[in-house]
């Protein structure tokens, strides 16, 4: 929780890149008692987020996972394989410092907000609130979000997403799902990313699957490469199917 992984010792930040504007969040708590509070509270503001996005057609998709996971990688695949059919797409970036993956995003022509965390170790509802207000995603649009790398904290807190994506490399190797049983038992979806590499590693794909299916009986499991383009069809159509029918 955050009161012992020290999240709650700084602000978080909130900005565009290029822009000098950026807002000042919440503190949390050290105590148990604040911590239930700040649960319940997240769930309040989570509540309001998920019914503005419903308000307005717009599905939100909570991408979580492992830090080298590949996950900026593959919404810059995203981005450039968009169809001309396809919604508006904007994305949230979650990390502790800096502004890199915002602007790989705004170089694949992508709108996207940075929200620093500081120390914080994942996202919550009240930065996704003030995300959402200073990214202005137009109706029957699509959010994105790449949470903070981490695959503790992020699983604990809703967004107000409509759903929630897990994803990992083949690099990682096959424990994580059991390591993390949490996170990846929570996604309707988990993502196999680096698939090129397996030839080269001692990794059992169907080992990573079978554990995936322990936890997560209805879970669905793409494998692909965001590199090199190798099973990003699949992606982009579980996506689009969402995105066509919130």
């Amino acid at each position: 929780m955050c009161g012992h992984c020290g999240c709650a010792s700084e602000k978080a930040r909130l900005s565009e890149p290029g822009s000098e504007t950026h807002s000042h969040l919440h503190q949390n708590g050290d105590s148990l008692q604040l911590q239930q509070a700040l649960l319940a509270g997240n769930d309040e503001l989570a509540r309001q987020n998920r019914d503005w996005l419903a308000a307005n057609r717009i599905t939100c998709i909570n991408l979580m996972g492992t830090p080298g996971a590949g996950k900026t990688q593959l919404l810059e695949a995203t981005f450039k394989g968009a169809g001309a059919n396809w919604p508006p797409m904007t994305v949230l970036e979650g990390d502790q410092q800096t502004q890199n993956d915002a602007r790989r995003i705004q170089a694949c022509g992508g709108r996207a907000v940075q929200i620093n965390t500081g120390t914080g170790c994942h996202l919550d509802a009240q930065m996704i609130q003030a995300g959402l207000e200073q990214l202005a995603p137009l109706p029957n649009s699509l959010v994105l979000v790449e949470n903070v790398g981490n695959l503790v904290c992020p699983a604990l807190f809703d967004l107000g997403e409509q759903h929630r994506v897990a994803m990992m490399a083949v690099t990682d190797g096959e424990d994580k799902p059991e390591k993390y049983p949490h996170l990846f038992a929570g996604c309707e979806l988990v993502i196999i990313n680096k698939i090129d590499l397996q030839p080269y590693l001692n990794v059992d794909l169907n080992q990573i699957k079978t554990s995936l299916r322990r936890l997560n009986p209805r879970v669905e499991i793409l494998t692909l490469s965001a590199s090199t383009g190798e099973g990003l069809n699949a992606w982009q159509d579980w996506m689009l199917t969402r995105a066509h029918h919130d």
